[in-house]
């Protein structure tokens, strides 16, 4: 395997990495993948035990198509023969065809990108017949249909490139307008789309949903495609950036999290089309931080091949498509290559990435997402009001997520409203986010709605749940934070529950309550941190809760106060009286849709 580099603590105070050690573990991975080619190097089949619902095929296809964008980015020709002499084998019967919404589709796209990448030293040089076949098996991306989501994205990427080469370009060209023009019903502003369909926010968005059309665009030299794009990624940045830790950990919430520094990608896009909020220094900074944090943590194994899990091996972050040689898609965190020595991302020292310059609550309004961050311990919690899908419980429908804790599993639901029993979170509806709150609706089962808010400043959280459509004397609990790695988690019952306690086993604390005749009001106090001694709950904020009697049956007003005397207050109601935190005005836009059943809601109470 290549040496590591020695650290270099002027340039990098903060990570030690520079260019350098980049360069170095590209290298390492691409040499360790290398024992594992078959079939004239047309497929790579990484060790493993389980398979994923594509089959083994297509997983030896996806460890080649992965590990090429690896070889894409970092334009060794020597390594890039190798993928040569596999993509004239793969292209000569042994890779499966692309077919409508098959994985083969996902894995054209790397292959595509990275030829476009690397045409003249690796396209250019295959002989004419192994350009028609890769040309015709490619091809069939342009009619294949995708899933709606980001995979619309990968006929737009191979249809670049076959567009380069003078491939049916008219075809490819519709294609590329098409794939285009379809995202735009996903674009929510400020930067942020949602995944298809729904309200899905993740990682995806930096990484698939601005990853391919700003390379498209900066790969095809145009000017008005990349002021669309690079300007949507620059306003996304200013959130994303937010979510990583000051150990360089990013948030832990979504799907595909296997994909690790993949997370990174954006970051070093930003810098690439000279569009990111963030200075040279940061961006090397926060980008370094993460792959020194999955590298320190047993994300590569003693082999050099990347794991499945989050820091090392852990089937709980995989997904049924999740093969051997999926954690490659990290590949895309190497689009930094693409940025030259001199380039001042390199030579710029480091600086403090957002986490570690000042505490912050952020509003991100599209997802409806309120981001918390402290400095004093690099923590970010990311509270979700707004993100949802189902398929992949509990990485979406908790209502927090942190760069240090993961969700846990049954029967120890982190950050929930269990009512009777039942830690469901489902059709999530956002009631409104704000200057340092967030507030939604969701369904707990049928007949059953919560309306849910967070008032947070600096470490504490202020969480409050009305509970509507339960039988009187329902049991309800409210979880707070399953802590790790030296943070500690204290939650104190506020109203309507008892029970409070501090957490460090990586268990959540829990508090209790019941219903009442009407809807009832559930409020605690709740604090994730890794101070060494913080300051006691008490003396940084105080609660009250008064019955709103002009508001009729199970309405409530609550306002937090905080010190030295900041007050913030809020109304909440059993129907849908009244008006919706994100109702028009100072705080935007309305998005509340009428709901079926309960309809509990939450809205800013003003003098």
């Amino acid at each position: 395997m290549p040496a590591e580099p020695a650290e270099d603590r002027t340039l990098s105070p903060y990570t030690g990495r520079t260019r350098a050690h980049w360069e170095a573990t590209a290298d390492s991975l691409l040499a360790a993948v290398a024992p594992y080619a078959t079939d004239g190097g047309a497929l790579y089949h990484l060790p493993g035990n389980r398979a994923s619902a594509s089959g083994r095929l297509s997983d030896g296809l996806e460890g080649y198509a992965r590990t090429l964008l690896l070889a894409g980015f970092r334009r060794d020709e020597k390594v890039l023969e190798r993928y040569a002499d596999g993509l004239a084998a793969g292209t000569a019967g042994v890779w499966p065809r692309v077919e409508h919404r098959s994985q083969p589709l996902v894995e054209a796209a790397s292959i595509a990108l990275a030829l476009r990448l690397t045409r003249s030293q690796l396209w250019d040089r295959l002989d004419d017949g192994v350009r028609q076949r890769a040309a015709a098996w490619l091809g069939d991306a342009l009619k294949a249909e995708p899933w709606p989501n980001n995979w619309e994205l990968f006929p737009v990427t191979v249809g670049g490139f076959l567009q380069d080469v003078g491939y049916e370009p008219d075809l490819s060209r519709a294609v590329i307008d098409r794939g285009l023009e379809r995202i735009e019903q996903w674009y929510l502003g400020d930067g942020w789309y949602t995944d298809g369909h729904g309200r899905k926010f993740d990682y995806y968005n930096g990484w698939a949903m601005h990853l391919y059309p700003v390379l498209h665009a900066w790969l095809a030299d145009d000017p008005r495609l990349l002021d669309l794009y690079a300007g949507r990624l620059e306003a996304h940045l200013g959130d994303h950036s937010r979510l990583f830790g000051g150990d360089g950990a990013p948030m832990l919430q979504g799907r595909s999290l296997t994909y690790r520094f993949a997370a990174t990608a954006p970051l070093w896009l930003g810098a690439l089309t000279g569009r990111t909020p963030l200075s040279p220094g940061a961006t090397r900074r926060i980008a370094s931080g993460a792959l020194r944090y999955f590298l320190d943590r047993g994300a590569v194994d003693g082999d050099g091949l990347l794991t499945r899990g989050w820091r090392g091996p852990d089937e709980a972050f995989l997904q049924d498509y999740s093969g051997p040689a999926s954690p490659y898609w990290a590949s895309k965190a190497f689009v930094c290559l693409l940025l030259p020595p001199d380039h001042e991302v390199w030579t710029a020292r480091e600086e403090p990435g957002p986490a570690e310059r000042a505490d912050a609550l952020t509003s991100v309004r599209p997802a409806n997402w309120l981001i918390q961050s402290t400095r004093s311990d690099g923590l970010v919690r990311l509270h979700n009001h707004g993100s949802e899908d189902v398929r992949y419980d509990p990485y979406y429908t908790r209502l927090a997520y942190s760069t240090v804790t993961e969700p846990t599993p049954s029967p120890s639901y982190d950050n929930s409203v269990i009512v009777g029993g039942d830690a469901s979170r489902t059709g999530i509806e956002p009631l409104g986010v704000g200057e340092g709150w967030a507030a939604s609706r969701h369904t707990v089962a049928e007949g059953v709605a919560v309306a849910g808010l967070v008032v947070a400043r600096g470490a504490v959280e202020v969480r409050a749940h009305l509970v509507a459509g339960a039988a009187p004397g329902t049991s309800v609990q409210v979880t707070g934070w399953a802590a790790r790695d030296g943070a500690r988690s204290e939650l104190r019952s506020e109203h309507g529950l008892s029970g409070a306690g501090a957490a460090v086993d990586g268990l959540p604390e829990a508090a209790a309550g019941t219903i009442g005749t009407d809807a009832s009001l559930f409020v605690a106090v709740v604090r994730l941190t890794a101070e060494p001694d913080p300051r006691p709950l008490t003396d940084l904020v105080s609660v009250r809760v008064a019955p709103a009697t002009d508001a009729g049956s199970g309405a409530y007003d609550l306002t937090v106060t905080w010190a030295p005397g900041d007050e913030a207050a809020f109304r909440f109601t059993a129907s849908a009286g009244g008006e919706p935190a994100s109702s028009d005005g100072p705080e935007g836009p309305g998005t509340r849709e009428p709901s079926r059943g309960p309809c509990p809601s939450v809205f800013v109470r003003t003098p």
